[in-house]
């Protein structure tokens, strides 16, 4: 019995531990094929392990364009657009003849200024005088007068400084010179002929010419500087007749050469000017004829008065200028034939024996480029 029970216990043993062995194996297996369906089959991972970042460095988001993307950029691009090309050319050109016209101006003007001081405003004959003088509209100071050499022939000569502008152009620093021979046949008695012959020479001025043109970005003006020079002679021949003890008329015609030199010079430097020129030197030239009168009358014993005055013609005129021009190539103007009236008088007082006040003007009156103006003054004439 204790045999059986022995081997009883035995067998319950192995029973025990072949089930105790058989459980473990059959749980261990679940686990690992829990396992790998988890790592095959996508299921949940374990949690990470927690690793902190680096903390992040703050970097700002540009901020919104204050214009909206359709308008254009406040700054400019690498590459502006171009700028438009003016015309205007044609204008340009045109000033060309302005300027020929100012300096035809010129000449007359100096010309009518050197009459002056061959005694214009004064009897055909008179005592040997001389007179200082000064004058505005055109300004102008300086010396005049008379001398017999013989019965016959007196010398007239003056000089004078002057400056003077019209119509786009200014001279400054302008002497004036002039002297004449005439003779007068006073042998012929109260009714008889005369005649003159002279010069008058402004060898340096100091000039300024303006050029006005339009574009179409608007007008320009252009006003350059240059040195000129003025040359003229003339012939007189006239009848002169002393109709009473107070009066004295004249009848004359006169034939002049004017010459105008013009240094050359470009256009000086101005903001815009798409259409510059460039004036080469040159000699501005023309005839004139002239057919006038005068009368010289005293009043009481202390007042003279002289008007005169008379139509001038030019004829072969020719402008000097051959001007470059930008889009027009080389500019070569022409200068026609004018004519105009010309005009003086003078008012004198005398103060006492041999000093007189003399109040004068003389002028032109006609179409430009000559136009209509105006030169008075006032002198102090002394006879001898």
């Amino acid at each position: 019995m204790a045999v059986f029970n022995v081997r009883r216990f035995i067998v319950a043993s192995v029973l025990t531990a072949a089930a105790t062995f058989a459980f473990a194996a059959f749980g261990a297996r679940p686990a690992a094929a829990a396992t790998a369906c988890q790592s095959d089959c996508g299921g949940p991972t374990p949690a990470p392990s927690y690793s902190p970042s680096p903390t992040p460095t703050y970097s700002p988001s540009p901020a919104p364009s204050p214009y909206p993307s359709s308008s254009p950029s406040p700054y400019p691009s690498s590459s502006p657009s171009p700028t438009p090309t003016p015309t205007g050319a044609d204008s340009s050109g045109g000033s060309i003849g302005d300027l020929a016209n100012q300096r035809f101006n010129q000449m007359i003007t100096n010309r009518v200024l050197g009459t002056v001081l061959l005694g214009v405003n004064e009897q055909v004959n008179c005592s040997n005088c001389v007179s200082a003088f000064g004058s505005a509209g055109s300004f102008s100071a300086g010396i005049h007068g008379r001398k017999e050499l013989t019965n016959n022939l007196s010398l007239l000569a003056g000089i004078a400084y002057t400056q003077y502008s019209e119509g786009g152009y200014n001279i400054t620093s302008a002497p004036i010179g002039a002297f004449a021979l005439r003779y007068d046949f006073t042998d012929w008695g109260s009714s008889r002929p005369f005649f003159d012959i002279g010069t008058i020479l402004t060898p340096w001025e100091k000039a300024r010419y303006t050029r006005s043109y339009n574009t179409s970005l608007g007008p320009v003006s252009v006003t350059s500087s240059t040195n000129a020079a003025n040359y003229a002679v003339y012939g007189r021949a006239g009848w002169m007749s002393r109709v009473s003890p107070r009066d004295e008329v004249a009848a004359s015609i006169e034939v002049w050469q004017l010459w105008q030199r013009v240094s050359g010079y470009t256009d000086s430097a101005v903001a815009f000017n798409p259409f510059d020129a460039s004036i080469a030197t040159g000699t501005d030239r023309t005839s004139l004829v002239k057919i006038g009168g005068q009368w010289t009358h005293l009043y009481g014993s202390n007042i003279e008065a002289n008007i005169n005055g008379g139509w001038v013609q030019s004829f072969a005129g020719h402008s000097g200028i051959v001007a470059t021009v930008t889009g027009d190539g080389v500019v070569v103007p022409t200068m026609g034939n004018q004519g105009w009236f010309e005009y003086g008088g003078r008012l004198g007082f005398r103060m006492q024996k041999g000093w007189i006040v003399d109040l004068f003007a003389n002028g032109t009156l006609g179409p430009q480029p000559v136009g209509n103006t105006i030169h008075g003054g006032v002198g102090l004439r002394i006879n001898y």
